[in-house]
This record gives C-alpha cells, structure tokens and sequence, in this order.
C-alpha cells in the first residue's frame, strides 16, 4: 500500500556567515493513512522545517516528499496547516474565519456555511459561531483554527505545537478534543511538539529525532487503546512508553 506521506532520503540546508548549516540529513520516514503520528526531538532538531516541507512551504534541498505517491510541489487544499499562534481574521466571527478558505475555493454560499458549521460542531464551538476572536480564549482560537482546516476537507492535518502557548489543562482538553475529532473524521496526522506526554497521548506511532543534523532516530509504536483517557494517561503501559521516548529524546548519543 502506498503511504499517505512520504520521505524519502530528504535533507535541507541553510545558508549562514561563514557556511551552509545542515538542518535536515537523510530523513526517510512512511506515514500511513488515517495515521496519527507525532513528531518529538530536541529543540533544532528539524521537526518545523520538516512540517513545513510536507505543507509544501518550503523546498527540500535533496531527496523527495511525496503525497499518496505524487511529489508535493506547493501548497494546497489536500493539506490542513495549523501553527502554535491562531491566525484568525480578528475582524471576522468564527463561523467567517472557518469559511475564509471555502470562499476562496469558490463554493457556493450553501455549501460554505453547511461546510463550516460542520467543522464547528466537530470542535465544539457552535455556541460560539458569532461571535469575534477577541471574546474567545485561547483554546476556543485554537479549536477555531482547527475548525478552519478541517472545513476544506484535506486529506492531511499538518500541526507545529498548536497547543505549545496554552495552560495545561486547557492543552489537555484540547487534546481530548482533537482525538475525538479525529476518530471521527479519521485524517491522517503528522503534529509536531516538543511535549513527550503530549506525544504518546495522541498518537500510533512517536517519531524520534535527533539534532545537528536533524535525523530520525527512533519511531516508536503507542500499542495503547483508542478513545485515549484518564485512565489510559494514568496506566503502567504509558508509563513505560512514555520513558522510552523521554530517553530517546534526552538520552542521545552525539552524532557522529
């Protein structure tokens, strides 16, 4: 079967005083799809510049990034984006905001606003739909802005620690709510953090990587059951899964 996503042998440099800083070596990875993976590593390690090239934001500087077997050559609709920081018009209510990128798809008003509602029940926010991100809190932005990726139907959710600048318990909330929208709607998830609980909460699979450069260096399975809760969190098995990523991110040996 042909992965979702797909790196194959992806490496990236950027250019400094004094020489090219390699941020990315050799990076080969397989998402499937319907799969929920998460990305972990030390800061610099790459996870950003990794999400960015899959979103099609940025170019790899060798190797290929492939979508469903198709070589991604930009942005597009098949692809869901959501960063740490919301990106909300604040001008424009909630229900507005999810149908910014619907407009620009050039669908009907019908289609956008039956679109957009269903986007905004999915993430619990239909009590909200009026009103302006200025009345919400952070984590009602942060559902919005799901809501708004989700409404264009992409086959893919890219997600940089969108919930990195929240409180504690509204990021676990959070990711209670993620999870039941997603087994509902079943897309398939690369999301990047820097969290390891947060990492071996949501996810089938925990992609490890390792610094300067920028490499896997474990994927890991979460063989614990789905819908994730309380006592999940509380068990000996994540407990267990849980040190093993801690210790892959914060154990490595230096590269050679």
């Amino acid at each position: 079967m042909t992965p979702k996503i797909s790196f194959r042998n992806v490496s990236k440099s950027f250019p400094l005083k004094g020489g090219d800083f390699l941020a990315l070596d050799r990076v080969d990875l397989d998402i499937a799809d319907r799969e929920f993976v998460t990305v972990v590593g030390p800061s610099g390690c790459g996870k950003s510049t990794l999400m960015s090239m899959a979103a099609g934001l940025t170019e790899p500087g060798t190797g290929d990034i492939l979508l469903d077997g198709a070589p991604v050559a930009g942005p597009g609709p098949d692809r869901g984006v959501i960063f740490q920081q919301y990106a909300l018009f604040p001008w424009l209510t909630v229900r507005k905001n999810v149908e910014f990128g619907l407009k620009l798809m050039n669908l009907p008003q019908d289609e956008r606003r039956k679109r957009a509602e269903h986007a905004i029940e999915l993430v619990g926010l239909s009590d909200f739909a009026d009103a302006l991100p200025k009345t919400l809190s952070g984590g009602m932005k942060q559902r919005c802005a799901i809501a708004r990726a989700y409404a264009v139907g992409p086959q893919v959710l890219l997600m940089d620690e969108p919930f990195g600048a929240l409180d504690a318990l509204t990021r676990v909330q959070l990711q209670d709510q993620l999870l039941d929208t997603w087994s509902r709607e079943r897309r398939t998830v690369m999301f990047i953090t820097h969290d390891v609980d947060e990492a071996v909460y949501l996810a089938n699979r925990v992609v490890v990587m390792a610094a300067r450069p920028g490499r896997i260096h474990r994927v890991i399975d979460v063989d614990l059951p789905y819908p994730r809760t309380e006592e999940v969190r509380l068990s000996p098995e994540f407990s267990r899964i849980r040190n093993e990523v801690w210790h892959s991110v914060y154990h490595q040996a230096p590269a050679a």
